[in-house]
């Protein structure tokens, strides 16, 4: 028995290989799932495994209650039960990212939020991308993955919450982004990293830098929400 359909497979196979084609990891540095609420499984990237070499066999189904693995020899991304625990937390996201990509992970180590410096941020995300609290010595030692989880719910709310603000800053680690697809969540990985760059060069040209919240309001809502006019949706 094949546990996850092919679609899903395939949609988390794609979503994986993006991670080095968009530059946000060296080496194995991150991992994408896809979610089958119906079937009450998500499927997640081996641990380890190059992206070169991952096939949609590699990838491991893994129970969406328990957290046990369904099938295979392989075991899950180390970063599973942090996927586990937005999958429970928010019902209406189909895919969660995971990466260490270079300026989200320098915001995470300074132990601070992007800030909203222009309307390329504030196309995508309703506010500054936040950074969690620090995980405590007890939350390191028992359950450590299954606590980043929750530490990030912590942080962003629920689930209408989420949808709003689909990424976050684990305090000195690094990034993670949710969607309705495994694609959209990298989709979110990829415009994460491009504002922490472009935020980085903003404030060392300006350090006093910042966006009226009217534009942000307008450009955040242009995108999103009952009123959207962006894009072409039939296409």
């Amino acid at each position: 028995m094949t546990y996850g359909s092919t679609a899903l497979r395939r949609a988390v196979l794609m979503a994986n290989q993006m991670i080095p084609k968009a530059g946000l990891a060296q080496l194995t540095w991150g991992n994408v799932s896809g979610v089958d609420r119906e079937a009450g499984l998500y499927v997640i990237k081996p641990s380890g495994v190059a992206y070169d070499d991952l096939t949609e066999d590699h990838l491991v189904p893994v129970d969406l209650q328990t957290g046990k693995v369904l099938d295979g020899d392989l075991r899950p991304s180390v970063d599973s039960e942090s996927h586990r625990a937005f999958y429970l937390a928010w019902p209406s996201i189909g895919g969660v990212t995971h990466t260490h990509s270079t300026n989200a992970v320098a915001f995470a180590q300074a132990d601070r939020d992007v800030p909203v410096l222009g309307t390329t941020h504030a196309d995508t995300f309703d506010g500054p991308v936040p950074v969690t609290r620090g995980l405590t010595p007890e939350e390191c030692a028992t359950d450590y993955e299954l606590n980043t989880g929750r530490v990030v719910i912590e942080r962003i709310g629920d689930d209408a919450a989420a949808a709003g603000m689909p990424a976050a800053l684990v305090a000195n680690h690094g990034p993670f982004t949710w969607g309705a697809t495994p694609l959209k969540s990298v989709e979110h990985g990829i415009i994460l990293e491009a504002v922490a760059e472009m935020a980085i060069k903003t404030l060392a040209l300006n350090p006093n830098a910042a966006t009226p919240q009217h534009l942000q309001e307008r450009h955040f809502k242009r995108k999103h929400g009952p009123g959207a006019y962006y894009g072409n949706p039939r296409r």
